[in-house]
C-alpha cells in the first residue's frame, strides 16, 4: 500500500553519477539536472555551501575555511557523506512536493569494474539520500542503450564510454556484456597528463580546471586541421615563482595526453582480442560507438579507426548516453530486469 502511495507522488529517477558530472533523468521529463559532481563545504563544520556548478567555480578559488571538493574518484565514491549530500540535493530539485514525493525509484549507473564494497557504497548513498529503491546497472551497458545500440539482438555491439573517472569499454548481445574492460584513465588523467607536461617542459605550476580548459578547447588524439590552433597556457613559474604564460599548438597537448590515449586505445585492442570471432564481424559491421565526454575529444575516431582497423562513430549527444540509457530502463525496469547488476538492496518501508 505504502510502496503505491509513493508512486503517485514521486518521481522516478535515473542517475549517471560521475567523476566529473552527474546528470539526473526524470521519468516523463527526460534529462532535467547536468551539472558538475563538485560540492564546497565548510573545512571544520562540513556544512555544504554549494553544489555543482556553483561549486566548480570555487575549485582552486576557496578561502580557508571552504573546501572545494569532488566526491568521487575514479568512477567511485571516495567521500560517502558528501555524495549522499549532493545525490540528495538533486533529489529535492526534482521534487516539488514534500517529504512523500521525495522518495523515488533509482537506477544509477556505475563504472563495470567497481568491487561490491564500491557497489554497496552507491547503494548506501543513494538510500540515505531518500531513494526507496536502488538498482544498479554498469555503465557500458546503460550507455550502450541510451546510444540506440540494440543491445538485446543476437548480434555484437561496442561501446566505448570515455567519462571523466574510467574509460569503459564493452561488448553486448543478448541482454548481457560478453567481454568488457574498465580502466581508471580518461579525462581527469588528461588533465594531470597536461599538468604535468607544462611542469616538465616549462616548469610551469597549472591548475587542474586551467588544464581542463586546456584540453576542452584544443585537446585531439590526431593530427588533422585543428593542428593550427593555439592557446595560452597560464600559470606560475616554479623557478621564481611569479606569473608566467606560454604559448602552445595543438600537436603539443596532444603530445602531452598521449599517455592516456594509448591506455585507452589499448583497452579497447584488448577487448576485441577477446571477443568472439562471430562478435567481431558484427562489430565490424556496425562499428564502435563512442559515448562520453571523451567522445568530444578532437580526432578520436579517427584514432581508433586507424588503431583498430574498424569503423568508428561518435553516438548522438554522447555526454548523455549513460543517464538516457538509464531513463530507458526505468521506463522498462520489468521487461529489463535482466540489464541490472543482479544485487538488490532495498532499505525497509516504514
Amino acid at each position: 500500500m505504502l510502496n503505491r502511495l509513493y508512486s503517485l507522488f514521486s518521481n522516478d529517477v535515473g542517475i549517471d553519477l560521475g567523476t566529473a558530472n552527474t546528470l539526473v533523468h526524470v521519468h516523463g521529463k527526460g534529462i532535467v539536472i547536468s551539472e558538475p559532481s563538485v560540492v564546497a563545504v565548510e573545512a571544520k563544520s562540513r556544512k555544504v555551501i554549494a553544489i555543482g556548478a556553483e561549486a566548480k567555480r570555487m575549485l582552486g578559488r576557496t578561502p580557508a575555511n571552504i573546501v572545494a571538493i569532488r566526491p568521487l574518484r575514479d568512477g567511485v565514491i571516495s567521500d560517502a557523506a558528501v555524495t549522499e549530500q549532493m545525490i540528495s540535493y538533486y533529489v529535492r530539485k526534482v521534487h516539488s512536493g514534500g517529504w512523500l514525493a521525495a522518495r523515488p525509484r533509482m537506477i544509477i549507473g556505475i563504472p563495470s569494474g567497481v568491487t561490491e564494497v564500491e557497489k554497496r557504497a552507491v547503494r548506501d548513498a543513494a538510500l540515505k539520500a531518500g531513494a526507496r529503491w536502488v538498482r544498479l546497472v554498469e555503465e557500458p551497458m546503460a550507455a550502450a542503450i541510451g546510444a540506440g545500440l540494440a543491445v538485446a539482438e543476437p548480434s555484437g555491439s561496442m561501446i566505448v564510454d570515455i567519462g571523466g573517472g574510467t574509460t569503459e569499454v564493452a561488448v553486448t548481445s543478448l541482454g548481457g556484456i560478453v567481454t568488457a574492460r574498465s580502466i581508471r584513465i580518461a579525462g581527469d588523467e588528461m588533465d594531470e597528463n597536461i599538468v604535468a607536461y607544462a611542469r616538465r617542459k616549462y616548469n610551469m605550476l597549472l591548475g587542474e580546471r586551467t588544464a581542463e580548459d586546456i584540453k576542452i578547447a584544443i585537446g585531439s588524439a590526431h593530427s588533422g586541421e585543428w593542428d593550427a590552433q593555439r592557446i595560452t597556457l597560464r600559470g606560475r613559474d616554479l623557478l621564481t615563482g611569479l606569473p608566467r604564460s606560454v604559448e602552445v599548438g595543438a600537436p603539443q597537448i596532444r603530445e602531452a595526453i598521449e599517455p592516456s590515449l594509448v591506455e585507452i586505445v589499448n583497452a579497447v585492442r584488448d577487448t576485441i582480442e577477446e571477443t568472439p570471432p562471430e562478435l567481431v564481424a558484427d562489430i565490424m559491421d556496425q562499428g564502435i560507438v563512442l559515448a562520453g565526454g571523451g567522445a568530444l575529444l578532437l580526432g578520436i575516431e579517427i584514432r581508433l579507426a586507424a588503431e583498430t582497423n574498424m569503423p568508428v562513430r561518435i553516438a548522438d549527444d554522447p555526454l548523455t548516453c549513460v543517464v538516457r540509457g538509464t531513463g530507458i530502463i526505468l521506463q522498462e525496469v520489468e521487461t529489463l530486469e535482466k540489464l541490472l547488476v543482479p544485487e538488490t538492496y532495498q532499505r525497509p518501508l516504514r
